[in-house]
């Protein structure tokens, strides 16, 4: 009836929910924690919203117009990087 990967299913998942009971207890008895946790999340965000809006402009939408504009301009480009890997690989083989 219980075969040893059936039993090892029900301990690997008993072990999980034992892990998330434990977490889940010490959050809801956190105090200056919650606030801590709350700060964090919020500069994290914060972070990355200034991080994509300032230092990552989306330069393929800016250059070309079109989707398939777009796509053939990255398609280029992996092709050109991949010729140049490919040459660099035979150079250091020699």
């Amino acid at each position: 009836m219980f075969s040893p990967v059936n039993l090892f299913v029900r301990h690997a998942a008993n072990a999980a929910t034992g892990v998330w009971r434990f977490y889940l207890d010490g959050f809801r008895q956190m105090t200056v924690g919650r606030k801590l946790w709350a700060l964090i999340i919020v500069k994290l965000i914060f972070i990355f919203l200034v991080l994509k809006l300032f230092f990552f402009p989306n330069i393929l939408s800016r250059d070309f117009d079109t989707d398939q504009e777009r796509a053939d301009h990255v398609r280029r480009q992996l092709m050109q990087d991949s010729k140049k890997q490919t040459s660099e690989t035979i150079i250091h083989l020699n």
